[in-house]
Order: C-alpha cells, then sequence, then structure tokens
C-alpha cells in the first residue's frame, strides 16, 4: 500500500483582526443605545432573525458555539480540542507515541506521510482503526478481520488488537482457519494460533474437507500429526490415508471432485506415476517427494504394520523408504518376543513422554444414541479390547474366552494397559459442543474382566458422537519388570 498524508496548518487570520472586529461590535452596540426609540434600528430586524434561527430545530448547542469565531477564546479552543484529540491518540497508540515523543523525524514534522508496508492493510482497514481511536465499540466483520488486525498491529492498538483476536476466536471454521493460523503467526497472536490448532486436531480426520486439505502446509501438518491429541477416527492407518489424500492434493493443486473420490484418484496418480517413470524408488526418496518426508515420518507405524492389509498397502504404495519399515518391524518383533517369553504384560509405571509418542490412536463415531460394541483391528500382542456403549456408559473388557476373536489371545492371568478415552460433538463448523476425556490412566484387567470407563450424562450428549482413544499394550524395554501376583485388578489415575 501506499503513504497517507496529514497536514496541520495554522488559521489564516490572526488574533489582530479578530480584536479589532470585536471593538467594532462593541462600538455599534453604543451607536444604538443613543437613537431614538421610534427610530428604525438594524438591531431590531437582527433580532427577529435570531429569534427565527432559535425556532429552527438545531443540533444541540456546545461550548464551541458559544464562543466568537475570530475571537481569542476561539482559538483557545482550538488548541485546547487539538491537544485533547493529540494526547487522547498519543496515550492509545504505541506508534504514535513513539512518533511524537521520540527521536523519529516526524515529531517536528507538519506533514506527516505514513509508510504502510503491511499488504494485509488496506483503506477500510485504515478508516476503522482510527475510527476505534474516539469510540470503544468497533465492529469487526470476521471476513475483515485479518486486515484490521494488521492496522491495530502497525499502530500498536492493544484493545483492538485482543478485541481481533477474540473474534478469530469466535469464528474458526475450515474456511478461516488456515488464514487466520496464518495471520496469527505473523502478528503473534499465540492464543489464536492454540485454538486454530486445537480446532484442526478436532476436525482434521472427523470432518475432512478437500479445501482445508489444499490450505494446510507442511509446517502445521507436522504438528498435527505428531499430536497425540489428534482426533483420529478408525485407526492408524487412516492417518496415513489421510496424508496421502493431502500430498496428493499439494502436488495437484487444481484436483476439484467430492471427498469420497479423492483417495481413488491419489491411488490411481500414484500408480500412473510409477509406470510412466517406471520408477521402483520410494516416492519420499524422490526429488518431488522428499518436502513431504518430514511429515509422513511422524505416522506411528508400528500400529499399522501389525494388521495384514494395511501393511500390504504400504508394501503397494511404495511411498515410504524401505529401511523406515525394516527399523519398524524389528521393534514390534522384540516387542512380541517380550510380550511372550519375558512377561511383559503392559505398562504399569506412569510414562506420559512414552505415552505421548507412542500409543496407539484410534476412533469411532456413534451415529445416534444406541448400543454399540466394536474392537479395533490390529494385533495388540494378545489383548482383545472390547469397547461398549450402553445406556450411556462406555465400558472396557479384555475378552479371553466369552468372544470369538480371530487372532492370538493371551492367557496371562493379568494384563496391562495405559490409556485415555475422549469424547466430543461438533456443530456445523466444527465448533466443540460439548467434550469429556478420562485423562491418562492405567488400567489392570484380569481374563475377561470388564471396567466402566466413563458414565455419561444425558443432558450433556450431543450426536453424532466421535469416541477417541489412545492405547499403549506394550512397556518400553527400559520400562519393563515383571509382573506382581499381589496387584490388585483396578484402575489407576496418574496425576
Amino acid at each position: 500500500m501506499g503513504s497517507l498524508g496529514s497536514r496541520f496548518q495554522s488559521p489564516s487570520q490572526g488574533p489582530e483582526e479578530s480584536a479589532e472586529g470585536t471593538s467594532s461590535s462593541r462600538k455599534h452596540a453604543c451607536e444604538c443605545k443613543k437613537r431614538k426609540r421610534n427610530a428604525q434600528c438594524d438591531c431590531e430586524s437582527e433580532q427577529e432573525e435570531e429569534d427565527d434561527i432559535l425556532d429552527t430545530p438545531r443540533r444541540q448547542v456546545t461550548p464551541k458555539d458559544l464562543i466568537h469565531k475570530n475571537s481569542p477564546a476561539h482559538y483557545q479552543f482550538l488548541y485546547l480540542n487539538f491537544l485533547f484529540i493529540y494526547l487522547f491518540i498519543y496515550l492509545q497508540s504505541g506508534y504514535f507515541s513513539s512518533m511524537f515523543s521520540g527521536s523519529w523525524k516526524e515529531s517536528n514534522m507538519m506533514e506527516i506521510n505514513l509508510e504502510i508496508p503491511d499488504q494485509n492493510i488496506d483503506a477500510e482497514a485504515l478508516q476503522v482503526v482510527f475510527g476505534s481511536l474516539y469510540r470503544d465499540d468497533v465492529l469487526i466483520k470476521p471476513s475483515r478481520v485479518i486486515c484490521i488486525l494488521a492496522a491495530a498491529c502497525m499502530l500498536q492498538l492493544d484493545g483492538l488488537i485482543q478485541q481481533c483476536g477474540e473474534t478469530m476466536k469466535e469464528n474458526i471454521s475450515a474456511k478461516t482457519v488456515c488464514g487466520y493460523y496464518a495471520c496469527a503467526s505473523i502478528y503473534g497472536l499465540d492464543s489464536v494460533m492454540k485454538k486454530c490448532l486445537e480446532w484442526l486436531l478436532n476436525n482434521l480426520m472427523t470432518h475432512q474437507n478437500v479445501e482445508l486439505l489444499k490450505e494446510l502446509g507442511v509446517d502445521v501438518m507436522q504438528q498435527l500429526i505428531q499430536s497425540s491429541d489428534l482426533f483420529v477416527m478408525q485407526v492408524e492407518m487412516d492417518v496415513y490415508t489421510a496424508l496421502k489424500k493431502w500430498m496428493f492434493l499439494q502436488l495437484n493443486p487444481s484436483w476439484d471432485g467430492p471427498i469420497k473420490q479423492l483417495l481413488a484418484d491419489a491411488d490411481t496418480w500414484l500408480c500412473k506415476r510409477r509406470s510412466d517413470l517406471c520408477e521402483k524408488e520410494p516416492f519420499l526418496n524422490t526429488e518431488e517427494g522428499a518436502a513431504f518426508c518430514s511429515v509422513f515420518k511422524l505416522v506411528r507405524l508400528q500400529h499399522i504394520i501389525n494388521d495384514l492389509a494395511s501393511a500390504r498397502i504400504l508394501e503397494r504404495d511404495n511411498i515410504l523408504p524401505p529401511e523406515w519399515l525394516t527399523t519398524m518391524y524389528k521393534n514390534q518383533w522384540f516387542a512380541m518376543l517380550r510380550t511372550e517369553f519375558d512377561n511383559d504384560n503392559g505398562p504399569q509405571v506412569s510414562n506420559k513422554d512414552e505415552f505421548e509418542l507412542n500409543s496407539m490412536r484410534c476412533g469411532r463415531k456413534l451415529s445416534k444414541d444406541g448400543d454399540y460394541c466394536w474392537r479395533w483391528t490390529g494385533f495388540n500382542f494378545g489383548f482383545d479390547l472390547l469397547v461398549t456403549y450402553t445406556n450411556r456408559f462406555i465400558v472396557f473388557k479384555r475378552n479371553t474366552l466369552s468372544q470369538p476373536c480371530g487372532g492370538a489371545v493371551s492367557l496371562q492371568p493379568r494384563r496391562h494397559l495405559a490409556y485415555r478415552l475422549r469424547l466430543a460433538s461438533f456443530d456445523s463448523r466444527g465448533k466443540l459442543v460439548c467434550s469429556r476425556s478420562t485423562g491418562y490412566q492405567l488400567l489392570t484387567l484380569e481374563k475377561d474382566q470388564e471396567y466402566v470407563v466413563m458414565n455419561l450424562d444425558s443432558r450433556l450428549l450431543s450426536f453424532p458422537l466421535y469416541v477417541c482413544c489412545n492405547f499403549l499394550y506394550t512397556s518400553p524395554p527400559s520400562d519393563h519388570r515383571p509382573d506382581s501376583s499381589e496387584q490388585s485388578s483396578a484402575a489407576r489415575s496418574v496425576s
């Protein structure tokens, strides 16, 4: 944007002329008193004209109206009025405070040109910002908040900056979240950035959106994928699938189609690319795919390769470097051996860092109130965990002999796990309507034992209801210790 000019000039008429006019007025009044009463006096016609003016509806009379335009008091009033405006702006705006009181060259200039280097600032935003100096209430449209925030930051108006931040936090949606996050990072609104990230963690997978996936950059996606707070729907394989869609849209931004068609087109594009280029190199090792390497590296592959169908898809896609998978297969093999032969029956000691980094993320959508029972797919080291929702209770059950299971089941008397369960429902814009969380917990279950995880208040329930869980079934090698027969079957809350 260009520059704006403001000129301060002194009045064209001096005090001498004003004094002369006042003296003439007094002289005329004296001469009128000497005239005869029956003589026509100009003052009487002036009085009638003044009466007519008083009978006409006018604006409220102010002290300024009572001061003669050319009197010394008039100039004193103008000076005090200007001084008031000067101090009012000076006290509110750090920008003008520095300009008028500091060593800036503008402090002694009669005409000031404001350079506007920020492309987010336009004339309309400046009008709103300057207007905020004279009134407390400012109406900020969500569509204009970025421009107004930019102008408020330039003029260092803390109150207006805070109001812009609150407006942004109240209006986060799929259309605004990326723009608001980028704007907040530029102008240092940490609370807005945090709110945008929370919205993305809740909605990235629960309400997938093509335009949102196009807008999300690598840096933001890294923060989302590495977080244990990501609201995953289904299993970790779906995190990988979401990244595959996102990568396809980043490389093909002109793609325009329904969200249901996106995965099929992404798979077709990958397959065609491999065949056309006769490429056997993993995609992330290519020049085109290198930009996405840091994001895919954050996928928790140990919870994907424990399912045969998912492991085959990883091999078919040939996106990931083979050494990533080789290392993960080795780690999982040793974890299984510890479970079978070294009495690793699950985490018994609080280790939140391990939980945040390596817990299995999974979720389920409950479309309406009713009875539900499910298990998440994959080999979980013989721990077949059934999850039930019924009569507003959520129950965990360690299935051993009571229900059929397609995989191996551990017959150890006790198994331990770390978990966190969260419930949430959202409005049409993805804003949280209600949420509940168990927090980080340690749980010990005997064979076929059930445990009530959460009892819900029907007054707070809103459907569809999203259930998100984090589980850790094995202990890290350094934390492993033999099971103790004295430990009771109970859940222990970890502060």
